[in-house]
């Protein structure tokens, strides 16, 4: 004999099993991801649970709620049974969270190696879908004295200016500084552009006796590092 798995709604489910009650029973960390995004949803369609709808989209995603965080609300409203409010209310939740992380107070810490930069300036250039084109403002020690924007810019590119860059580092007393900019393709290689402005900042920074220890160019996979690539 053949079964077919009836549709139950959540407000059928057990108490201790239906998400807002789980959270409030047992708290927010025994939550699945697929259970705190239901609870964002609210409701789901005639034949899936808030749950079951949340399942989908982040299996859309590879269950990465990275990924899940670049998706707009056009991306949502794809899914049956998700509405403009209710994609709203997803993309906001995981806005909150990445806003939290830049909100958290850092121990700015000693820069040893490239892979200390991109961990650095995750919660700065993570999911983002525009580039921008940041500096480490360094003490002799290779201490952070701070995290600089320099300049935000489009899909493809943005423009800095090395003057800025170099008042900068002046004003923040900075014997060397870390150039890192974002490739929201996900393309690591660095551009012939990116190649000049490289060259062109470490001139300058010959001058001022301010060293240009680096040039990262971060993805949300990895990142290239001119330094270790032997190209400073």
């Amino acid at each position: 004999m053949d079964y077919q798995t009836q549709y139950i709604a959540i407000n059928q489910w057990a108490e201790e099993d239906r998400p807002r009650e789980k959270l409030l029973l047992k708290g927010k960390y025994v939550l699945s991801d697929a259970e705190l995004i239901g609870i964002l949803i609210g409701s789901g369609t005639k034949t899936l649970s808030a749950v079951d709808l949340s399942k989908q989209i982040l299996h859309s995603v590879g269950n990465d709620l990275n990924k899940l965080a670049k998706l707009t609300v056009p991306d949502l409203i794809k899914f049956k049974g998700i509405g403009e409010a209710k994609a709203i209310n997803i993309v906001s939740a995981l806005e909150i969270g990445r806003r939290r992380k830049l909100s958290e107070p850092q121990k700015l810490p000693k820069i040893i190696c490239p892979a200390d930069v991109y961990e650095l300036m995750k919660p700065e250039l993570s999911d983002l879908p525009h580039e921008e084109f940041w500096v480490l403002m360094l003490k002799r020690n290779n201490t952070v004295i701070k995290k600089e924007q320099i300049s935000l810019g489009g899909v493809t590119g943005t423009v800095a200016d090395p003057k800025l860059i170099f008042k900068k580092a002046l004003d923040s007393l900075a014997t060397g500084i870390v150039l890192i900019h974002n490739h929201p393709s996900g393309k690591k290689k660095p551009s012939e552009a990116d190649n000049r402005l490289t060259k062109k900042i470490k001139d300058a920074g010959e001058l001022l006796d301010i060293s240009v220890f680096d040039h990262v160019i971060f993805t949300d996979e990895g990142y290239f590092s001119y330094s270790e690539n032997g190209f400073l």
